[in-house]
């Protein structure tokens, strides 16, 4: 799996919705190899898109349509406030079943971890634990980069149950956190919307 997560600014959140749903409508029938896409604007009008495709060829593939070109030049990079910043990752580890279609939050984590095998290892020991533990976690996705920047997308259930379920002790979360190398942005997507192909 291949995913790109593009991350901006928005003063004008209808407008990412708007090219949002022109690409569904337009390109979406011609992108050989998409998988779906996770997107929000956060409060601050920060926004995430998280596309995913079978493959960085297919991806690649589809940047390189001219249709594709034109729809960011005329909807997609207008609907953002300056330029947004593109993190690709072919290092993607699906948790439990990956992202959900029927989640009502969805958080996205940015950050760098020392030891990208070790934070693997985390999430597998946590995932046979997550169902009893917290189950507002419907699943999610892991994307690393080779210098161990990580973007985390966690798809819940819903915020309420999710605030409610962090104040829950997490075992070997200490130990995890001692492998971040620096700090982490959260981006709380409380109206996220979903496309599977």
């Amino acid at each position: 799996m291949f995913v790109q997560i593009i991350r901006g600014k928005t003063k004008d959140p209808a407008a990412v919705r708007t090219a949002d749903e022109h690409w569904k409508r337009e390109l979406k029938p011609g992108a050989k190899g998409y998988l779906g896409t996770t997107a929000g604007v956060a409060d601050d009008g920060t926004v995430v898109i998280v596309a995913r495709f079978d493959s960085e060829a297919s991806a690649r593939a589809n940047s390189d349509r001219p249709e594709q070109g034109d729809w960011w030049v005329n909807y997609g990079q207008k609907a953002f406030d300056g330029v947004p910043t593109f993190f690709d990752s072919t290092d993607v580890e699906l948790f439990r079943d990956g992202g959900s279609d029927k989640a009502g939050f969805v958080q996205v984590m940015f950050g760098k971890v020392k030891d990208v095998a070790a934070d693997k290892e985390f999430g597998k020991k946590l995932e046979s634990e997550m169902p009893s533990l917290r189950p507002d976690v419907i699943g999610g996705v892991n994307c690393y980069a080779p210098d161990g920047r990580f973007a985390n997308v966690t798809y819940f259930t819903s915020e309420a149950e999710a605030r409610e379920g962090e104040k829950k002790e997490m075992p070997g979360f200490e130990e995890a956190m001692q492998n971040i190398d620096g700090q982490i942005d959260f981006v709380d997507l409380r109206d996220p919307w979903f496309d599977s192909a």
